[in-house]
């Protein structure tokens, strides 16, 4: 479609709504014929930039994200397009200084400190990342609400001190960063850690006091509080600090309603995460079928997505396992807290700070091994080699 100056301004009215409910493929074409007619305008090489990578056509989608860099080069929503781009398609190194030029431009900006934070996290940098990392508390959908109370931790000593620490964000993060609950303690705090009531009775097992959030929650007046996320920060927690000796068990109680329940050479399979997820769709399987491969190599599988309980319960069948292979969710959180070997596939798209690139193992988790999937690969390929892997080490 030719367009004339007169009528630009009404398309990108035309494209915008198109983008915004979610006619990507009406809306690219759009962009596109914007981008024909007004090739200077880089807020237009930005959105089809966005439409395309929505879309997974990637390499036309860097190209206009280049574009509007060249265009806009001293803006920060530019600079930030390309740098989330290249984060997301796994080139964290190239994104870095894309990320250190917007951010020099607009500091205060909460979203592009975060992503600046997940990033530098990803890279090991701990340090510049934890603060960053910060940004996230109060962002719409980041599920990190502060509390409305005084003397927010900052690091200062503890011992002696009553610090509570709140839930934030997913089960699997509230699993992963409990350790620190205990590094607190160690410090001399009495440290009350409030979770949902699904981790009630696992986390009872910890040497800390343990309350479920709820409706009507009550807790003594703390001297200090923090959200869960927060407490390594505030610790100095860098790279080399991440042990991965495992810190949680089921309880008693759970293990004797399961005992029995899995056989032998029993692996355990997530293959689902929540829905809610952002990138669920990239990281979940289509159904519990995708891992037949694994079963026809000799695994006897359990389904682990299917709902048993509360992560009690799950966790005392997880010990009963010999291997668990999930999807970035819950369960690998779980397993690797018990001291479970876990085989973690992961996607190669929007790949999480916390794994890391280029490793196999977790510093966070002794018994963890990553199988990436490689750009471009279907997921069925790395379950062949997890399959593999089973029939060669295992079976």
């Amino acid at each position: 479609m030719r367009l004339t100056n007169e009528t630009i301004v009404a398309a990108f009215r035309d494209a915008a709504a198109l983008q915004a409910a979610g006619d990507l493929p009406s809306a690219a074409a759009r962009w596109r014929d914007i981008v024909t007619a007004a090739p200077a305008s880089a807020e237009a090489w930005r959105n089809l930039a966005d439409t395309l990578s929505r879309l997974g056509e990637f390499p036309e989608a860097e190209g206009a994200y280049r574009q509007a860099v060249t265009r806009r080069p001293g803006a920060a929503w530019s600079l930030q397009g390309l740098a989330g781009f290249l984060h997301k398609t796994g080139r964290w190194r190239e994104a870095e200084p894309f990320y250190s030029q917007a951010l020099a431009l607009t500091p205060d900006d909460p979203r592009l400190r975060l992503a600046c934070g997940h990033l530098k996290l990803g890279l090991g940098d701990f340090a510049a990342g934890w603060p960053l990392y910060e940004s996230r508390k109060g962002l719409p959908g980041q599920g990190a609400e502060p509390l409305p109370l005084p003397n927010e931790w900052q690091g200062e000593p503890v011992a002696g001190r009553r610090l509570l620490i709140w839930p934030e964000q997913g089960f699997g993060d509230q699993i992963q960063f409990a350790r620190y609950a205990l590094a607190v303690r160690n410090l001399g705090a009495d440290v009350t850690l409030v979770c949902p009531p699904e981790l009630q009775a696992l986390f009872a097992e910890l040497p800390v006091k343990v309350v479920a959030r709820g409706r009507n929650t009550t807790f003594e007046p703390p001297d200090y509080w923090s959200l869960a996320l927060s407490t390594p920060g505030r610790l100095g927690v860098t790279l080399a600090d991440v042990a991965g000796e495992p810190y949680l068990r089921a309880p008693a109680a759970a293990r004797a309603r399961w005992a029995g329940h899995a056989p032998p050479k029993a692996v355990g399979v997530a293959w689902r995460g929540r829905g809610s997820h952002p990138n669920d769709a990239r990281r979940s399987l289509p159904s519990a079928e995708a891992l037949d491969p694994l079963r026809k190599a000799g695994a006897r599988l359990i389904d682990l997505t299917e709902p048993v309980g509360d992560f009690a319960d799950l966790a005392a069948i997880i010990e009963q396992l010999d291997l668990v292979v999930t999807v970035d969710t819950a369960v690998a959180h779980l397993a690797g807290a018990i001291g479970k070997p876990c085989w973690l596939m992961l996607p190669w798209f929007w790949q999480d700070w916390r794994w890391f690139q280029d490793r196999e193992d977790s510093p966070w988790y002794v018994g963890h091994r990553l199988f990436r999937q490689a750009p471009g690969e279907a997921p069925a390929a790395v379950i062949d080699r997890i399959a593999e892997a089973w029939r060669r080490e295992l079976a």
